[in-house]
């Protein structure tokens, strides 16, 4: 009867000290491996010694076996759990995306994913799946660009003995053999949001034309981007022995609408480089370079110079051969810049922090998130009030932020669980996230949510080419990506890289011409494509008229700029 009532002493000890370790365990699944197994069971010496042989075994035996019981348990319920967390932190939807980091094939696997985080991680922990798929055939032509651009990059073979062919400056180039490699070069220049819509319109049309892009090395574009293309580089060396800045403009012997403007460039006169001047104040014989009569000279050249600061895809779609390849590499014709750069343009790690701890600390939280982009197009910028007026009567008459209410409207209405949204307001200025920030920040003031203002930064004025603001630049973009909806300034680039990255139809609002908010003061844009600002006025064939944006139903001009133009899906 003793042994008894010690064994049953020294059953309850084991199955409380399992049950403890256990729980300890699962709270903290490391400390587990620490535990020597031995020493769980706090029994005395001669308890043990006053059982028989017998009941030694049995005991032991009993014990191994609920140890490894209630290891299988505990593995089991460590999986579950980290199954759990995993659960709780994206929904189904996202869960599905995580095993598309390569969003549908756009991206290569053929990176490490630690040397550029943002390459991989972004589209399903930050941002909503996008709606867009890229075509089999877009899929098709980067794979294939990839593998070209290894063949004819920096160091190789190939691009030594094309930069050799510079010097040799003959009259006739067409009589050369430039073999698989032509090159077009990018010149960075103007602002970043600039920089990356001409960088993706360049890139668009190396692919239309077999070319190998090399951007400009003199800036700080290696500070913000990762590389984009497997096993190479996409930077042009410092050694490039056309690389002398101020000499490319339209005056540049070998601009290619001078040439054309002076006939000196034709089939039996084809020189080693062109440099095409794309620019603001581009002529129209600049304008024209697409047209299919003049791609087929500047098609024999092996080299192209490029400084731009338009986005000119719109009027790539006016050449035939062109357009008969960018619908099947965009059936979607809107998701031309979407696609182009979630393909190109990774930030670099140190830029990505930046993002990833602003949304984590700010935003993450919030049930619904609105980007709000300012860009006063003033010489002294800063804050105006009018400003400040449209944006307020952008927001509640499009319901984007609630009409204040009073006091007891308030206690009447106000939901029991008001949804929380976050502001991200963008903008050199900080006066007007301040306002903002000011009117929403009594709860009971709004009708059934909770709004949180913020902004990142307020430089107060542009710093291109200053390595940390341009850095946080590019992260402001990438926060704007990130939002649910998304209001932007008129003819901004910097809101065109924002919207069109996240795949988001924005509110655009109306460029003032006074000193009065406009009425109606934004409209909602049927396209995410980004405009081009200063577009060629007519198309390549005299009959298609003057007016650009007639000439074909899908490129059409901007709503919020009746000159510009942009690339809608067809109605």
């Amino acid at each position: 009867m003793t042994h008894f009532k010690e064994y049953s002493k020294i059953i309850r000890v084991v199955i409380s000290s399992l049950y403890v370790r256990v729980v300890n365990s699962f709270l903290n699944p490391s400390s587990y491996t620490k535990v020597n197994m031995f020493h769980m069971f706090e029994i005395s010496g001669e308890v043990i010694k006053a059982l028989g042989l017998r009941t030694k075994i049995l005991i032991t035996v009993f014990v191994f076996s609920c140890l490894l019981i209630f290891s299988v348990l505990l593995l089991s319920s460590s999986n579950n759990f980290n199954i759990q967390l995993l659960d709780a932190s994206i929904n189904d939807d996202e869960y599905e995306t995580t095993r598309d980091k390569l969003i549908g094939g756009l991206l290569t696997a053929d990176f490490d994913e630690g040397s550029c985080l943002s390459r991989y991680h972004k589209t399903f922990w930050y941002r909503k799946p996008s709606p867009y798929k890229p075509s089999e055939y877009l899929v098709t032509k980067l794979r294939s660009y990839e593998s070209r651009h290894k063949r004819c990059g920096p160091g190789t073979k190939a691009y030594k003995k094309a930069t050799k062919n510079l010097s040799r400056d003959k009259k006739n180039y067409a009589s050369e053999s430039a073999g698989e490699c032509r090159y077009v070069v990018w010149i960075a220049d103007y602002g970043l949001g600039n920089r990356m819509l001409t960088l993706a319109s360049v890139f668009l049309y190396a692919l239309l034309t077999d070319r190998i892009i090399l951007i400009d090395n003199r800036k700080d574009l290696g500070d913000l981007l990762c590389e984009p293309f497997p096993g190479t580089s996409w930077l042009l060396p410092l050694d490039f022995p056309l690389m002398q800045y101020n000499r490319f403009n339209k005056d540049y012997s070998r601009c290619y609408g001078t040439m054309s403007e002076k006939h000196t460039i034709n089939s039996t006169s084809i020189p080693p480089h062109l440099y095409l001047h794309i620019l603001h104040d581009s002529r129209d014989s600049d304008k024209m370079f697409f047209c299919q009569k003049d791609q087929s000279l500047i098609d024999k050249v092996p080299w192209l110079i490029v400084r731009a600061n338009v986005y000119f895809v719109p009027s790539l779609w006016f050449n035939p051969t062109f357009q008969t390849e960018l619908t099947k590499m965009f059936p979607q014709k809107e998701t031309v810049f979407h696609h182009l750069a979630r393909y190109l343009f990774h930030p670099t790690n140190q830029v990505w922090g930046m993002v990833t701890r602003y949304y984590h600390a700010h935003l993450s939280k919030a049930e619904e998130r609105l980007g709000i982009q300012i860009r006063v197009f003033r010489d002294q910028g800063g804050y105006y009030q009018h400003v400040m007026d449209q944006v307020v009567s952008c927001t509640q008459r499009e319901k984007l932020l609630p009409i204040l209410s009073t006091q007891e409207e308030a206690k009447v209405n106000i939901s029991n669980t008001p949804k929380r949204k976050a502001v991200l307001v963008t903008s050199l200025s900080p006066e007007y996230s301040k306002k903002l920030k000011n009117m929403f920040s009594e709860p009971s003031r709004s009708i059934g949510e909770i709004i949180k203002v913020y902004q990142p930064s307020g430089e107060r004025y542009q710093q291109t080419d200053t390595k940390i603001h341009d850095q946080k630049a590019l992260a402001e973009m990438y926060l704007l990506s990130l939002t649910d909806n998304i209001v932007t300034s008129a003819r901004s680039t910097f809101g065109y890289v924002a919207y069109s990255l996240g795949g988001l139809k924005p509110w655009l609002l109306y460029q003032p011409n006074d000193v009065k908010a406009p009425d109606p003061p934004c409209v909602r844009s049927t396209s995410m494509e980004p405009c081009f600002l200063t577009p060629p006025s007519h198309g390549c064939e005299a009959d298609w008229g003057t007016d650009s944006g007639k000439v074909v139903p899908f490129v059409r001009h901007c709503e919020d700029d009746t000159y510009a133009l942009k690339v809608y899906d067809e109605l």
